[in-house]
Protein backbone atom coordinates (compact mmCIF):
# COMPACT_ATOMS: atom_id res chain seq x y z
CA UNK A 1 0.00 0.00 0.00
CA UNK A 2 2.73 2.44 0.94
CA UNK A 3 4.71 1.73 -2.18
CA UNK A 4 1.81 2.28 -4.58
CA UNK A 5 -0.16 5.10 -2.97
CA UNK A 6 2.18 6.59 -0.40
CA UNK A 7 -0.52 6.04 2.22
CA UNK A 8 -1.15 3.48 4.93
CA UNK A 9 -4.19 2.44 6.90
CA UNK A 10 -4.46 1.07 10.42
CA UNK A 11 -4.77 -2.72 10.60
CA UNK A 12 -7.84 -4.61 11.85
CA UNK A 13 -6.32 -6.06 15.03
CA UNK A 14 -9.29 -5.95 17.42
CA UNK A 15 -11.35 -9.17 17.67
CA UNK A 16 -14.36 -9.92 19.88
CA UNK A 17 -12.40 -10.80 23.02
CA UNK A 18 -10.17 -7.75 22.66
CA UNK A 19 -13.23 -5.57 21.99
CA UNK A 20 -14.96 -6.80 25.15
CA UNK A 21 -11.70 -6.34 27.06
CA UNK A 22 -11.32 -2.79 25.75
CA UNK A 23 -14.82 -1.77 26.82
CA UNK A 24 -14.77 -3.49 30.21
CA UNK A 25 -11.17 -2.46 30.86
CA UNK A 26 -11.87 1.17 30.01
CA UNK A 27 -15.13 1.43 31.97
CA UNK A 28 -13.85 -0.25 35.13
CA UNK A 29 -11.25 2.21 36.33
CA UNK A 30 -11.06 4.57 39.26
CA UNK A 31 -14.81 5.31 39.19
CA UNK A 32 -16.07 2.26 41.06
CA UNK A 33 -13.44 2.87 43.75
CA UNK A 34 -14.22 6.59 44.21
CA UNK A 35 -17.73 7.46 42.94
CA UNK A 36 -19.83 5.22 45.29
CA UNK A 37 -19.05 7.56 48.16
CA UNK A 38 -20.23 10.60 46.16
CA UNK A 39 -23.38 8.97 44.79
CA UNK A 40 -24.37 8.06 48.34
CA UNK A 41 -23.62 11.61 49.53
CA UNK A 42 -25.98 13.08 46.96
CA UNK A 43 -28.93 10.71 47.61
CA UNK A 44 -28.20 9.81 51.28
CA UNK A 45 -29.80 6.36 51.28
CA UNK A 46 -28.39 2.93 50.31
CA UNK A 47 -31.51 1.97 48.35
CA UNK A 48 -31.48 5.12 46.21
CA UNK A 49 -27.73 4.74 45.70
CA UNK A 50 -28.07 1.18 44.36
CA UNK A 51 -30.98 2.31 42.19
CA UNK A 52 -28.81 5.07 40.68
CA UNK A 53 -26.12 2.51 39.80
CA UNK A 54 -28.65 0.22 38.10
CA UNK A 55 -30.27 3.08 36.17
CA UNK A 56 -26.86 4.36 35.02
CA UNK A 57 -26.04 0.90 33.67
CA UNK A 58 -29.42 0.73 31.93
CA UNK A 59 -28.95 4.18 30.36
CA UNK A 60 -25.51 3.24 29.02
CA UNK A 61 -26.91 -0.02 27.65
CA UNK A 62 -29.72 1.80 25.83
CA UNK A 63 -27.26 4.44 24.58
CA UNK A 64 -24.90 1.73 23.35
CA UNK A 65 -27.68 0.16 21.25
CA UNK A 66 -28.02 3.47 19.38
CA UNK A 67 -24.26 3.53 18.85
CA UNK A 68 -24.33 -0.01 17.46
CA UNK A 69 -26.75 1.07 14.73
CA UNK A 70 -24.61 4.13 13.95
CA UNK A 71 -21.41 2.05 13.89
CA UNK A 72 -22.83 -0.58 11.56
CA UNK A 73 -24.26 2.01 9.14
CA UNK A 74 -21.28 4.40 9.15
CA UNK A 75 -18.32 1.99 9.26
CA UNK A 76 -15.71 4.65 9.97
CA UNK A 77 -13.64 5.25 13.08
CA UNK A 78 -14.20 8.44 15.03
CA UNK A 79 -17.33 7.80 17.09
CA UNK A 80 -19.40 10.91 17.77
CA UNK A 81 -17.16 13.05 15.58
CA UNK A 82 -17.80 11.09 12.40
CA UNK A 83 -21.54 10.65 13.11
CA UNK A 84 -22.04 14.37 13.76
CA UNK A 85 -19.88 15.32 10.78
CA UNK A 86 -21.70 13.06 8.31
CA UNK A 87 -25.17 14.20 9.42
CA UNK A 88 -24.88 17.82 10.59
CA UNK A 89 -21.90 19.11 8.63
CA UNK A 90 -18.38 20.35 9.32
CA UNK A 91 -19.09 23.05 11.94
CA UNK A 92 -20.71 20.81 14.62
CA UNK A 93 -18.17 18.12 13.75
CA UNK A 94 -15.31 20.54 14.25
CA UNK A 95 -16.72 21.75 17.57
CA UNK A 96 -16.81 18.15 18.78
CA UNK A 97 -13.24 17.46 17.67
CA UNK A 98 -12.05 20.78 19.11
CA UNK A 99 -13.65 20.06 22.49
CA UNK A 100 -12.77 16.36 22.58
CA UNK A 101 -9.13 16.74 21.61
CA UNK A 102 -8.50 19.65 24.00
CA UNK A 103 -10.90 18.89 26.87
CA UNK A 104 -12.93 15.68 27.02
CA UNK A 105 -10.42 12.90 26.38
CA UNK A 106 -7.34 14.57 27.90
CA UNK A 107 -9.45 15.54 30.95
CA UNK A 108 -10.59 11.95 31.40
CA UNK A 109 -7.01 10.68 31.11
CA UNK A 110 -5.74 13.38 33.51
CA UNK A 111 -8.46 12.64 36.10
CA UNK A 112 -7.76 8.91 36.08
CA UNK A 113 -4.00 9.44 36.23
CA UNK A 114 -4.46 11.67 39.30
CA UNK A 115 -6.51 8.93 40.94
CA UNK A 116 -3.85 6.37 40.04
CA UNK A 117 -1.12 8.59 41.45
CA UNK A 118 -3.02 9.05 44.74
CA UNK A 119 -3.13 5.30 45.31
CA UNK A 120 0.50 4.80 44.27
CA UNK A 121 1.76 7.54 46.58
CA UNK A 122 -0.49 6.76 49.57
CA UNK A 123 1.65 3.89 51.04
CA UNK A 124 4.65 6.23 51.24
CA UNK A 125 2.72 8.90 53.20
CA UNK A 126 0.83 6.96 55.88
CA UNK A 127 0.54 9.86 58.34
CA UNK A 128 -0.58 12.55 55.91
CA UNK A 129 -1.94 13.02 52.38
CA UNK A 130 0.68 12.83 49.61
CA UNK A 131 2.03 16.26 48.52
CA UNK A 132 0.33 17.65 45.42
CA UNK A 133 3.63 17.81 43.54
CA UNK A 134 4.33 14.11 44.16
CA UNK A 135 0.86 13.16 42.97
CA UNK A 136 1.12 15.23 39.81
CA UNK A 137 4.63 14.00 38.94
CA UNK A 138 3.48 10.41 39.42
CA UNK A 139 0.40 11.07 37.26
CA UNK A 140 2.59 12.60 34.55
CA UNK A 141 4.90 9.57 34.61
CA UNK A 142 1.95 7.21 34.19
CA UNK A 143 0.66 9.19 31.18
CA UNK A 144 4.10 9.06 29.53
CA UNK A 145 4.45 5.31 30.11
CA UNK A 146 1.03 4.59 28.62
CA UNK A 147 1.75 6.92 25.67
CA UNK A 148 4.95 4.99 24.91
CA UNK A 149 3.16 1.63 25.10
CA UNK A 150 0.40 2.75 22.71
CA UNK A 151 2.91 4.31 20.32
CA UNK A 152 5.05 1.18 20.06
CA UNK A 153 2.50 -1.38 18.91
CA UNK A 154 -1.27 -1.82 18.67
CA UNK A 155 -1.07 -5.49 19.66
CA UNK A 156 1.05 -4.62 22.69
CA UNK A 157 -1.49 -2.06 23.89
CA UNK A 158 -4.33 -4.56 23.38
CA UNK A 159 -2.46 -7.36 25.21
CA UNK A 160 -1.81 -5.05 28.16
CA UNK A 161 -5.48 -4.09 28.14
CA UNK A 162 -6.52 -7.76 28.19
CA UNK A 163 -4.16 -8.57 31.09
CA UNK A 164 -5.23 -5.60 33.21
CA UNK A 165 -8.91 -6.26 32.47
CA UNK A 166 -8.55 -9.82 33.81
CA UNK A 167 -6.70 -8.51 36.89
CA UNK A 168 -9.34 -5.88 37.72
CA UNK A 169 -12.22 -8.33 37.21
CA UNK A 170 -10.47 -10.73 39.58
CA UNK A 171 -10.02 -8.01 42.22
CA UNK A 172 -13.67 -6.92 41.94
CA UNK A 173 -14.73 -10.55 42.21
CA UNK A 174 -12.82 -10.69 45.52
CA UNK A 175 -14.80 -7.67 46.76
CA UNK A 176 -18.09 -9.24 45.62
CA UNK A 177 -17.31 -12.56 47.34
CA UNK A 178 -16.24 -10.68 50.47
CA UNK A 179 -19.58 -8.88 50.48
CA UNK A 180 -21.51 -12.16 50.11
CA UNK A 181 -19.61 -13.61 53.09
CA UNK A 182 -20.36 -10.51 55.17
CA UNK A 183 -24.08 -10.66 54.35
CA UNK A 184 -24.19 -14.39 55.15
CA UNK A 185 -22.62 -13.55 58.52
CA UNK A 186 -25.43 -11.11 59.28
CA UNK A 187 -23.94 -7.75 58.24
CA UNK A 188 -27.20 -6.41 56.83
CA UNK A 189 -27.72 -3.27 58.91
CA UNK A 190 -27.23 -0.97 55.87
CA UNK A 191 -30.04 -2.74 54.01
CA UNK A 192 -32.71 -2.16 56.65
CA UNK A 193 -35.04 0.71 55.70
CA UNK A 194 -32.91 1.16 52.57
CA UNK A 195 -34.72 4.22 51.25
CA UNK A 196 -35.06 6.06 54.56
CA UNK A 197 -33.68 9.59 54.39
CA UNK A 198 -33.53 9.76 50.59
CA UNK A 199 -33.01 13.32 49.45
CA UNK A 200 -35.31 15.07 47.01
CA UNK A 201 -34.82 15.39 43.29
CA UNK A 202 -32.47 18.37 43.69
CA UNK A 203 -29.30 16.28 43.89
CA UNK A 204 -30.27 13.53 41.43
CA UNK A 205 -28.41 15.20 38.54
CA UNK A 206 -25.14 15.29 40.46
CA UNK A 207 -25.59 11.68 41.59
CA UNK A 208 -26.13 10.59 37.99
CA UNK A 209 -23.04 12.52 36.87
CA UNK A 210 -20.91 10.62 39.37
CA UNK A 211 -22.49 7.29 38.47
CA UNK A 212 -22.26 7.81 34.73
CA UNK A 213 -18.63 8.92 35.11
CA UNK A 214 -17.92 5.41 36.40
CA UNK A 215 -19.49 3.98 33.23
CA UNK A 216 -17.59 6.31 30.88
CA UNK A 217 -16.00 4.29 28.10
CA UNK A 218 -19.18 2.46 27.03
CA UNK A 219 -18.87 4.20 23.63
CA UNK A 220 -15.13 3.77 23.10
CA UNK A 221 -15.37 0.91 20.60
CA UNK A 222 -17.00 3.23 18.03
CA UNK A 223 -13.81 5.30 17.91
CA UNK A 224 -11.88 2.44 16.29
CA UNK A 225 -14.44 0.82 13.98
CA UNK A 226 -11.83 0.62 11.20
CA UNK A 227 -9.60 -1.51 13.46
CA UNK A 228 -12.30 -4.01 14.49
CA UNK A 229 -12.51 -7.37 12.74
CA UNK A 230 -16.00 -7.78 11.23
CA UNK A 231 -17.44 -4.67 12.96
CA UNK A 232 -21.01 -5.43 11.86
CA UNK A 233 -20.81 -8.61 13.99
CA UNK A 234 -18.30 -7.87 16.75
CA UNK A 235 -19.45 -4.34 17.61
CA UNK A 236 -22.96 -5.33 18.80
CA UNK A 237 -21.74 -8.55 20.40
CA UNK A 238 -19.02 -6.78 22.38
CA UNK A 239 -21.40 -4.13 23.71
CA UNK A 240 -24.16 -6.62 24.56
CA UNK A 241 -21.66 -8.72 26.52
CA UNK A 242 -19.73 -5.90 28.21
CA UNK A 243 -22.34 -3.51 29.58
CA UNK A 244 -24.64 -6.00 31.39
CA UNK A 245 -21.48 -7.55 32.89
CA UNK A 246 -20.18 -4.19 34.14
CA UNK A 247 -23.59 -3.17 35.53
CA UNK A 248 -23.91 -6.43 37.47
CA UNK A 249 -20.38 -6.06 38.88
CA UNK A 250 -20.95 -2.42 39.89
CA UNK A 251 -24.19 -3.17 41.75
CA UNK A 252 -22.67 -6.17 43.57
CA UNK A 253 -19.55 -4.19 44.52
CA UNK A 254 -21.73 -1.42 45.99
CA UNK A 255 -23.69 -4.03 47.94
CA UNK A 256 -20.37 -5.34 49.28
CA UNK A 257 -19.29 -1.83 50.33
CA UNK A 258 -22.58 -1.35 52.20
CA UNK A 259 -22.23 -4.74 53.86
CA UNK A 260 -18.83 -3.74 55.29
CA UNK A 261 -19.63 -0.11 56.13
CA UNK A 262 -22.54 1.92 57.39
CA UNK A 263 -23.79 4.65 55.01
CA UNK A 264 -22.22 7.27 57.30
CA UNK A 265 -18.83 5.52 57.18
CA UNK A 266 -19.05 5.18 53.41
CA UNK A 267 -19.88 8.86 52.90
CA UNK A 268 -16.84 9.97 54.92
CA UNK A 269 -14.42 7.31 53.70
CA UNK A 270 -12.39 9.31 51.17
CA UNK A 271 -11.25 6.03 49.57
CA UNK A 272 -14.11 3.59 49.90
CA UNK A 273 -12.25 0.57 48.49
CA UNK A 274 -9.35 1.07 50.90
CA UNK A 275 -11.75 1.41 53.85
CA UNK A 276 -13.45 -1.80 52.73
CA UNK A 277 -10.06 -3.53 52.54
CA UNK A 278 -9.07 -2.35 56.04
CA UNK A 279 -12.31 -3.70 57.50
CA UNK A 280 -12.34 -7.02 55.67
CA UNK A 281 -8.66 -7.87 55.03
CA UNK A 282 -6.92 -6.06 57.88
CA UNK A 283 -3.17 -6.10 57.28
CA UNK A 284 -3.77 -7.51 53.79
CA UNK A 285 -5.64 -4.34 52.77
CA UNK A 286 -2.73 -3.42 50.48
CA UNK A 287 -4.14 -6.00 48.05
CA UNK A 288 -7.11 -3.71 47.43
CA UNK A 289 -4.86 -0.69 46.90
CA UNK A 290 -2.87 -2.71 44.36
CA UNK A 291 -6.12 -3.70 42.66
CA UNK A 292 -7.14 -0.04 42.35
CA UNK A 293 -3.77 0.78 40.77
CA UNK A 294 -4.09 -2.07 38.24
CA UNK A 295 -7.69 -1.17 37.46
CA UNK A 296 -6.99 2.52 36.93
CA UNK A 297 -3.88 1.85 34.83
CA UNK A 298 -5.91 -0.38 32.51
CA UNK A 299 -8.66 2.21 32.25
CA UNK A 300 -6.19 4.97 31.36
CA UNK A 301 -4.67 2.69 28.71
CA UNK A 302 -8.11 2.10 27.15
CA UNK A 303 -9.02 5.79 27.19
CA UNK A 304 -5.66 6.71 25.70
CA UNK A 305 -6.07 4.07 22.98
CA UNK A 306 -9.40 5.57 21.86
CA UNK A 307 -8.58 9.22 22.66
CA UNK A 308 -5.67 9.14 20.25
CA UNK A 309 -7.97 7.78 17.55
CA UNK A 310 -10.43 10.68 17.71
CA UNK A 311 -7.54 13.11 17.31
CA UNK A 312 -6.24 11.04 14.39
CA UNK A 313 -9.64 10.81 12.63
CA UNK A 314 -10.41 14.53 13.11
CA UNK A 315 -7.07 15.42 11.52
CA UNK A 316 -7.69 13.01 8.64
CA UNK A 317 -11.01 14.78 7.97
CA UNK A 318 -9.29 18.20 7.91
CA UNK A 319 -10.39 19.51 11.30
CA UNK A 320 -6.88 19.44 12.79
CA UNK A 321 -3.34 19.83 11.38
CA UNK A 322 -2.45 17.13 8.86
CA UNK A 323 0.53 15.83 10.83
CA UNK A 324 -1.91 14.41 13.43
CA UNK A 325 -3.52 12.19 10.73
CA UNK A 326 -0.28 10.34 10.01
CA UNK A 327 0.83 6.93 11.26
CA UNK A 328 4.24 5.43 11.91
CA UNK A 329 5.48 3.83 8.69
CA UNK A 330 6.50 0.56 10.36
CA UNK A 331 4.53 0.29 13.60
CA UNK A 332 1.20 1.44 12.04
CA UNK A 333 0.24 3.42 15.15
CA UNK A 334 -1.11 7.02 15.04
CA UNK A 335 2.04 8.28 16.75
CA UNK A 336 1.52 12.08 16.31
CA UNK A 337 -2.10 11.93 17.56
CA UNK A 338 -1.12 9.82 20.57
CA UNK A 339 1.74 12.20 21.41
CA UNK A 340 -0.52 15.23 21.12
CA UNK A 341 -3.17 13.65 23.38
CA UNK A 342 -0.50 12.93 26.00
CA UNK A 343 0.77 16.51 25.74
CA UNK A 344 -2.68 18.05 26.39
CA UNK A 345 -3.35 15.63 29.28
CA UNK A 346 -0.04 16.68 30.87
CA UNK A 347 -1.03 20.36 30.58
CA UNK A 348 -4.39 19.67 32.29
CA UNK A 349 -2.51 18.10 35.22
CA UNK A 350 -0.87 21.42 36.11
CA UNK A 351 -3.91 23.35 37.47
CA UNK A 352 -6.40 20.49 37.72
CA UNK A 353 -7.82 18.34 40.48
CA UNK A 354 -9.98 15.23 40.28
CA UNK A 355 -13.34 16.88 41.05
CA UNK A 356 -12.99 19.83 38.65
CA UNK A 357 -11.72 17.64 35.82
CA UNK A 358 -14.75 15.34 36.14
CA UNK A 359 -16.95 18.45 35.91
CA UNK A 360 -15.29 19.40 32.61
CA UNK A 361 -15.65 15.87 31.28
CA UNK A 362 -19.28 15.16 32.19
CA UNK A 363 -20.71 18.49 31.05
CA UNK A 364 -19.07 18.46 27.61
CA UNK A 365 -19.48 14.72 27.02
CA UNK A 366 -23.27 14.71 27.39
CA UNK A 367 -23.69 17.71 25.10
CA UNK A 368 -22.15 15.74 22.24
CA UNK A 369 -23.79 12.46 23.22
CA UNK A 370 -27.07 14.33 22.75
CA UNK A 371 -25.98 15.54 19.32
CA UNK A 372 -25.08 11.96 18.39
CA UNK A 373 -28.51 10.64 19.36
CA UNK A 374 -30.01 13.49 17.35
CA UNK A 375 -27.88 12.34 14.39
CA UNK A 376 -29.40 8.85 14.62
CA UNK A 377 -32.93 10.33 14.73
CA UNK A 378 -32.04 12.43 11.68
CA UNK A 379 -30.70 9.38 9.81
CA UNK A 380 -33.84 7.38 10.55
CA UNK A 381 -36.05 10.19 9.23
CA UNK A 382 -33.99 11.41 6.27
CA UNK A 383 -31.93 8.34 5.25
CA UNK A 384 -34.18 5.30 5.76
CA UNK A 385 -32.75 3.64 2.62
CA UNK A 386 -29.30 3.03 4.16
CA UNK A 387 -28.61 -0.66 4.94
CA UNK A 388 -28.82 -1.35 8.67
CA UNK A 389 -27.34 -4.65 9.90
CA UNK A 390 -28.50 -3.65 13.39
CA UNK A 391 -31.58 -1.49 13.96
CA UNK A 392 -33.14 0.03 17.09
CA UNK A 393 -36.64 1.53 17.45
CA UNK A 394 -36.94 5.29 17.02
CA UNK A 395 -38.03 5.60 20.66
CA UNK A 396 -34.53 4.66 21.90
CA UNK A 397 -32.50 7.57 20.41
CA UNK A 398 -35.37 9.99 21.18
CA UNK A 399 -35.39 8.85 24.81
CA UNK A 400 -31.59 9.16 25.08
CA UNK A 401 -31.70 12.64 23.49
CA UNK A 402 -34.10 13.74 26.25
CA UNK A 403 -31.88 12.13 28.91
CA UNK A 404 -28.82 13.92 27.52
CA UNK A 405 -30.56 17.30 27.67
CA UNK A 406 -31.60 16.63 31.28
CA UNK A 407 -28.06 15.61 32.29
CA UNK A 408 -26.66 18.84 30.81
CA UNK A 409 -29.34 21.18 32.18
CA UNK A 410 -29.88 19.64 35.65
CA UNK A 411 -26.40 20.45 37.08
CA UNK A 412 -26.63 24.01 35.72
CA UNK A 413 -29.84 24.50 37.71
CA UNK A 414 -28.89 22.53 40.84
CA UNK A 415 -25.26 23.57 41.36
CA UNK A 416 -24.13 26.23 38.86
CA UNK A 417 -20.32 26.38 38.76
CA UNK A 418 -17.86 28.67 37.01
CA UNK A 419 -16.32 25.63 35.25
CA UNK A 420 -19.46 25.32 33.10
CA UNK A 421 -18.98 28.88 31.83
CA UNK A 422 -15.30 28.30 31.02
CA UNK A 423 -16.05 25.10 29.12
CA UNK A 424 -18.92 26.74 27.20
CA UNK A 425 -16.74 29.70 26.18
CA UNK A 426 -14.00 27.31 25.09
CA UNK A 427 -16.45 25.32 22.97
CA UNK A 428 -17.80 28.49 21.32
CA UNK A 429 -14.26 29.71 20.61
CA UNK A 430 -14.02 26.71 18.28
CA UNK A 431 -16.30 28.55 15.83
CA UNK A 432 -13.69 31.30 15.43
CA UNK A 433 -10.91 28.74 15.01
CA UNK A 434 -12.98 26.92 12.38
CA UNK A 435 -13.64 30.10 10.39
CA UNK A 436 -9.99 31.16 10.41
CA UNK A 437 -8.14 27.91 9.84
CA UNK A 438 -10.64 25.53 8.21
CA UNK A 439 -13.16 27.62 6.28
CA UNK A 440 -10.85 30.47 5.15
CA UNK A 441 -7.82 28.12 5.25
CA UNK A 442 -5.44 30.60 6.84
CA UNK A 443 -2.08 28.93 7.16
CA UNK A 444 0.83 29.64 9.45
CA UNK A 445 3.81 30.43 7.24
CA UNK A 446 6.09 27.78 8.72
CA UNK A 447 3.43 25.07 9.10
CA UNK A 448 4.54 23.11 6.03
CA UNK A 449 8.15 23.11 7.19
CA UNK A 450 7.09 22.02 10.69
CA UNK A 451 4.98 19.21 9.20
CA UNK A 452 7.83 17.99 7.00
CA UNK A 453 10.28 18.10 9.92
CA UNK A 454 7.92 16.15 12.20
CA UNK A 455 7.13 13.67 9.43
CA UNK A 456 10.82 12.88 8.98
CA UNK A 457 11.63 13.00 12.70
CA UNK A 458 8.74 10.72 13.74
CA UNK A 459 8.94 8.52 10.62
CA UNK A 460 5.23 8.92 9.87
CA UNK A 461 3.27 8.94 6.63
CA UNK A 462 -0.26 9.95 5.51
CA UNK A 463 -3.05 7.39 5.97
CA UNK A 464 -6.41 6.57 4.48
CA UNK A 465 -9.64 5.04 5.77
CA UNK A 466 -9.83 1.29 6.28
CA UNK A 467 -13.36 0.44 5.11
CA UNK A 468 -12.88 -3.03 3.68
Amino acid sequence: MAATTGKLNLKREVGLISAVSLIVGTIIGSGIFMSPEWVLRYVESPGASLLIWMICGFLCMVAALSYVELGTVIKESGGEYIYILRNFGPVPGFLFSWTSVFVTFPASIAAMSLSLAQYIAAPFYRECPPPAAVVKYTAAASILIIAIINSLNVKLAIKIQNIFTFAKLLSLLVIVIGGIVLICNGNTQSFQNMFKGTRGIGSIGNAFQQGLWSYSGWNNLNYLTEEIKRPEVNLPRALLISLPLVTLIYVLVNVSYLAAMSPAEMMTSGAVAVTWGNKVFGRWAWVISLSVVLSTFGSINGSFFTGGRICYIAAREGSLPGILSMAHANRLTPLPALSFTAFIALILLIPGNFASIITYFSFTAWIFYGLTFAALVYMKLKKPHLPRPFKVPMAIPVFMLIVSICLVVAPLIETPQIEYLFVSLFMLSGILIYLLFVYFKLCICSMKKITMFLQLFLEVTPTQANLD
